[in-house]
């Protein structure tokens, strides 16, 4: 991948991405670039849904980026950074093709009216999203998979409590339905909650939960050695958690990133 390439993929995904962008800083200088080309594609498909406003604008949207992964995986990409970024991707690390597609499959959630019934359907959806995308970046670096997967867990379930207020101002439940229910509530009900309501407050404290939970197994964890760059960004779940949903000035999360980089673990 040449420099320009990578120097513009880097700035797409600090802005887009902080937190991956601030964990990749520790990986080696020479992966950098293919950590970044991965997180630039999963900005641009984790974020569809938030520019439609019909599941069809969305769905067609994740089928252009479906489109333009099978020619960046053939050496012909879009006229895309990241479409470039992931030509260089397949080209030089062992990332295939399927695994993207499995990625921006999943993501035809966020736009369509589908909603989890339980725990059980919202962490497999966070796993083949946010640990997808950590799994993945534990590959490029040469580390372990496996050791991933409840790091992932509790990111992106932090992630989606810190994103509560912007799923709710377009109507998309993240919430399982046997939550709501065992507090008497129904999604368009919890949509239009206060932000100071008990019950949003509970169901935060209950995501939340979940989220420690998964993040205290990682922490049990094996030394993730290799992979410890691709995991980084799960630092911030304590922090995000006693925030809970409030703003994490960002020379706070790249402290507990270095922090946790020095430990060598989270």
């Amino acid at each position: 991948m040449d420099a320009a390439l990578a120097n513009r993929l880097a700035a797409s995904v600090r802005a887009a991405d902080p937190d991956r962008y601030f964990s990749a800083l520790f990986a080696p200088a020479h992966q950098r670039p293919f950590l970044f080309a991965l997180y630039a594609f999963n900005a641009e498909v984790s974020r569809i849904a938030e520019t439609v406003r019909e599941p069809m604008l969305g769905a067609i949207k994740l089928e252009w980026w479906r489109e333009t992964a099978e020619g960046a995986a053939k050496g012909s990409p879009r006229n895309h950074d990241a479409a470039r970024g992931l030509a260089a991707l397949f080209a030089e690390r062992e990332v295939g093709l399927a695994e993207l597609e499995a990625i921006i499959a999943v993501r035809d959630f966020d736009s369509s009216a589908e909603q989890f019934a339980d725990f059980e359907a919202l962490e497999t959806y966070v796993d083949a999203t946010s640990g997808a995308v950590m799994r993945l970046a534990a590959r490029i670096l040469g580390g372990d998979p496996a050791v991933v997967r409840e790091a992932g867990l509790a990111y992106g379930l932090a992630g989606l409590v810190r994103a509560l207020p912007v799923h709710n101002s377009r109507h998309k439940l993240y919430l399982p339905l046997d939550m709501l229910t065992a507090m008497h509530l129904t999604p368009e009900e919890f949509f239009h909650l206060e932000k100071d309501d008990p019950r949003l407050v509970a169901a935060k404290r209950q995501m939340g939960l979940r989220a420690r939970d998964h993040f205290f197994a990682a922490r049990a964890a094996p030394k993730p050695r290799a992979a410890l760059a691709a995991i980084l960004p799960a630092a911030l779940v304590p922090v995000y958690l006693r925030k809970m949903g409030r703003e994490v000035p960002i020379h706070r999360r790249q402290m507990a990133l270095l922090s946790a980089a020095m430990k060598k673990r989270l």
